[in-house]
């Protein structure tokens, strides 16, 4: 009983001044990108039977769409309520005036893990509440690992990481490592996995200045030169989530992933290994961090806003964003043991050690107004060393920060 208490305390630190606002007769639209998952249907019935006089209309829509559907009702001037989005959208949606700031306190804001709310800030505020949250690692196929004349263990740095890679694929005949290079958003995100694993920034977090021109983002973006020999056959054409394929068919030796890959991969590669993301030289092993948010669009009505704030609060807290987490096979985004839940399903499976404990040294995906013009300077750095293209690797690095600081 004693946790579900600091559960409830905890979604009433969320509320801020929103939850004293009393609604009747309010009706809220709700736009849910992707999969229908359990818990949030189940905390949408909880909040309408805690809040009398709230209704909420919940549309599941793909991912493909939902984004675009939400933004074009926003714009048009018809906005829905909440909608559920990529973090990365949340700069534009405020720089457009299209959604208020998440009502997030400062006690609030202390029980999330290290980190997450930097995905949704700017300007001091934060655009977002936090609902789904990632972290990635590197698998690695063991058979492949001791076929090759090697003990599996996690290579601790780039070198270690190179030299297993070498050695899959001389002696085992398969890639040894599974790099991203189509025109994709997780070729950028692979490569932010290894840049923040070596100490590198995009974008400084207080002045918005970019700092991705650095030895650290050219220690980087060498390394991917120097392991593309061992990687699979051309890079330009694979994005993260095809690899999987690869790695089931015993034709990959590692890649890099989130915690869902262990599902995916448990069966067809019983012999696995999870571990960090190797680290450069000038830096510690880290990992891009990513959330999707639930929005409140700005509305006409106050009311309907202040309903919008309480119920974007109810899902993503306490036991709903618990419920939420442990059974969609989340990275954790509180740490639920100061949420006061004892023995949190992270702390029972040790494969969920490596993409927690990789969170205090990762870094955010960046914000920007344009997330596909910063996609493309990333895409364009990357496939330019994949095919020999654009120059040396310090003509790649200078070309992208000077590209990077017309996004912003």
């Amino acid at each position: 009983m004693q946790h579900l208490k600091t559960l409830a305390a905890t979604a009433a630190l969320l509320c801020g001044t929103a939850l004293s606002a009393q609604a009747e007769d309010v009706k809220l639209s709700f736009i849910m990108c992707g999969d229908l998952r359990p818990a949030d249907p189940a905390a949408i019935d909880k909040f309408q039977k805690d809040n009398a006089g709230i209704t909420v209309n919940m549309e599941v829509v793909p991912w493909g769409t939902c984004q675009d559907k939400s933004m074009t009702l926003a714009s048009a001037g018809n906005p829905v309520s909440v909608a559920y989005m990529g973090s990365r959208t949340l700069l534009k949606l405020s720089s457009e005036g299209l959604i208020v700031p998440a009502e997030i306190s400062d006690e609030a804001a202390a029980l999330y893990q290290p980190g997450v709310l930097k995905t949704v800030s700017s300007g001091g505020k934060y655009w977002g509440y936090p609902h789904a949250f990632s972290t990635k690692a590197l698998y690695i196929n063991c058979d492949l690992v001791t076929k090759a004349g090697l003990e599996c263990k996690a290579p601790e740095t780039w070198a270690d990481m190179i030299a297993m890679a070498k050695a899959i694929k001389e002696k085992d005949g398969v890639a040894g490592i599974g790099i991203a290079g189509k025109d994709f958003d997780n070729t950028m995100h692979m490569f932010l996995d290894f840049l923040y694993s070596n100490g590198g920034t995009v974008l400084n977090a207080e002045t918005g200045e970019v700092t991705l021109d650095s030895k650290e983002t050219r220690e980087t973006l060498q390394m991917y030169k120097d392991i593309l020999p061992y990687a699979e056959e051309g890079p330009t054409a694979w994005e993260r989530d095809q690899m999987k394929d690869l790695f089931n068919d015993g034709k990959l030796g590692m890649y890099v992933n989130g915690p869902w890959g262990w599902g995916q991969q448990k069966d067809k590669v019983p012999n696995q290994m999870i571990a960090p993301v190797p680290h450069g030289p000038s830096g510690k092993s880290g990992t891009i961090l990513i959330t999707d948010s639930l929005v409140v669009f700005k509305q006409k009505d106050p009311a309907v806003e202040a309903a919008a704030q309480k119920l974007a609060q109810a899902l993503t807290s306490g036991q709903a964003q618990y419920d939420l987490d442990s059974s969609w096979g989340l990275t954790p985004i509180f740490q639920y043991d100061k949420v006061g839940i004892a023995d949190p399903y992270y702390t029972k499976d040790p494969m969920w050690k490596v993409f927690v404990d990789g969170i205090s040294t990762g870094g955010p995906e960046p914000l920007v107004t344009d997330f596909k013009s910063l996609q493309g300077v990333f895409t364009t750095m990357i496939q330019g060393v994949m095919l020999g293209e654009g120059g040396s690797v310090d003509d790649l690095v200078k070309q992208a920060a000077a590209d990077l600081a017309d996004v912003k």
